[in-house]
């Protein structure tokens, strides 16, 4: 399979307060590349927030905006990448809020969520969040609402749902963002 698996954490409920962005590229079902980024959100942090990610106000005073992230980025969505996230429908709305906070083009690309997927495919295992799944399938997640360390969890756990069950099952749950 070739996907990128995405992560955003947010300085607050604003869907264009992305603060961190990671990406894991996989080509041919192995992790190729990585990709991480501090960003300097147009908005307040919310104690609540910075008490899940860590990330502090502080952290990203240098940072860059979102515009110098996507420009480092945006080759990555086209309509014929797959992008996949724990939760897609979070990280997709983020991703969206900052290309319409910025006035930025915004490109088609494939969605999948591991969330999802893994409700289909495991739906024995008691809950599908990210920690959960990470521990039912034994894949490392050492600090959790990390955006590297989550996209790393999540791009392993597609590729676990691939050798378990092939493409087919994934297939069906892709759609157009």
């Amino acid at each position: 399979m070739n996907f990128i698996a995405m992560d955003f954490e947010t300085a607050n409920h604003e869907k264009h307060s992305a603060c961190s962005l990671a990406l894991v590229m996989v080509r041919n079902s192995k992790i190729v590349g990585e990709y991480y980024s501090l960003i300097k959100p147009e908005t307040a942090f919310f104690w609540r927030n910075i008490q899940i990610h860590g990330i502090h106000p502080e952290d990203v005073a240098d940072a860059p905006k979102f515009p110098a992230v996507w420009e480092q980025i945006s080759q990555y969505y086209n309509q014929n990448s797959l992008i996949v996230a724990h939760n897609a429908p979070f990280d997709n709305g983020v991703l969206a809020g900052c290309l319409d906070y910025y006035g930025l083009e915004k490109q088609p690309y494939l969605s999948l969520c591991t969330a999802r997927s893994s409700r289909k495919l495991y739906p024995e295992f008691t809950n599908h969040r990210l920690n959960t799944m990470c521990e039912m399938l034994d894949i490392p997640l050492e600090n959790h609402h990390d955006a590297l360390e989550d996209s790393r969890a999540c791009a392993e756990i597609l590729l676990r749902q691939e050798a378990d069950f092939g493409t087919d099952p994934l297939k069906k749950l892709v759609t157009i963002k």
